[in-house]
């Protein structure tokens, strides 16, 4: 894992001494941004409950964590915002899910060294600042280059599309669907894609996970709700 405290465009962004690098209780959780789509965070609701069951299988004890719209600062710069980048869900694994029994206000490169799996984006635009290569600047760029998660998916809400990359020889290669039009994210053992359905009220396409032989993963009300159905179908009336 690689991350940097200085960058050739700005010699001077380095408030913070090496040897005193801060960590994710001293760094801003937030900058102060509005959310830009009312969708993004049933959308990360939806993710997160839904492999919850996956992780658990995977990892035992625990040692993964997930960040919805949180910071993932990967250099020093002033003001210290500006040095992070804060997918709209990402997926690390082998970590804690805490540090020193405090919950992660941010995940900070230089603390943990392990990158992220998947990061996800949610675009409410028109894509360009997810697809921007620019050299230090560009999303697209940050993510390949120096946080290098393995997946990157780019969903296009207004669309209803999504690209997803992965991270071949230092570079993303653009994945092709698969049969079923889904996204193979094989080390978690799990396929990625679209969902027409209704998830808290709203009818949408949602961004939703499959098992490897194309069952969708359910949330923990969906289980409850076909528990329900099952029981009531062999003459049993499920306790309220």
């Amino acid at each position: 894992m690689t991350f940097t405290t200085d960058i050739q465009e700005d010699q001077d962004l380095r408030p913070y001494p090496e040897t005193s690098l801060p960590d994710h209780t001293q760094l801003p959780e937030s900058d102060g941004t509005f959310v830009k789509n009312w969708q993004e965070h049933p959308q990360s609701i939806l993710l997160t409950d839904s492999i919850q069951p996956v992780l658990q299988k995977l990892y035992p004890d625990s040692q993964y964590f997930i960040g919805q719209d949180l910071g993932i600062y990967w250099r020093i710069t002033e003001p210290p915002e500006k040095g992070a980048e804060a997918p709209d869900w990402f997926y690390v694994p082998n970590v804690p899910p805490s540090l020193n029994g405090k919950t992660r206000r941010s995940y900070v490169l230089w603390q943990e060294y392990i990158s992220p799996l998947i990061v996800l984006e949610f675009v409410s635009g028109n894509g360009s600042e997810e697809r921007d290569k620019t050299p230090w600047k560009g999303k697209f760029w940050i993510y390949e280059q120096v946080i290098k998660p393995a997946f990157y998916g780019i969903y296009e809400v207004n669309k209803a599309s999504i690209e997803v990359y992965e991270l071949i020889g230092g570079k993303y290669q653009l994945l092709a669907e698969n049969e079923r039009g889904h996204y193979s994210i094989t080390p978690m053992g799990i396929e990625l894609g679209l969902w027409q359905g209704e998830y808290q009220n709203m009818e949408l396409p949602w961004l939703r996970w499959w098992d490897l032989q194309g069952n969708l993963l359910l949330t923990g009300e969906e289980r409850a709700n076909r528990l329900a159905a099952q029981l009531r179908a062999l003459g049993i009336e499920p306790e309220a």
